[in-house]
């Protein structure tokens, strides 16, 4: 991920909102709570923020949890 200034290019952003919905979806629906939707988009962002490294976690963790194709 390219960081601009603090901020996220509109790819990145695609790729963010795909990991933060695919974890959203993962939960079972008893727990999707705005607190927990509003925690799960924290640390997608926090850990974008981090770096490369992060970013590939995140992208691993999204393989993990997306439901087999």
């Amino acid at each position: 991920m390219q960081h601009y200034y603090g901020f996220f290019g509109p790819e990145d952003l695609s790729v963010l909102g795909r990991i933060f919905d695919t974890a959203v979806t993962a939960l079972p629906a008893s727990i999707r709570t705005p607190e927990n939707r509003t925690a799960i988009a924290r640390l997608v962002l926090r850990r974008a923020g981090a770096g490369e490294a992060q970013s590939a976690s995140l992208m691993s963790l999204m393989d993990v949890i997306s439901p087999a194709a």
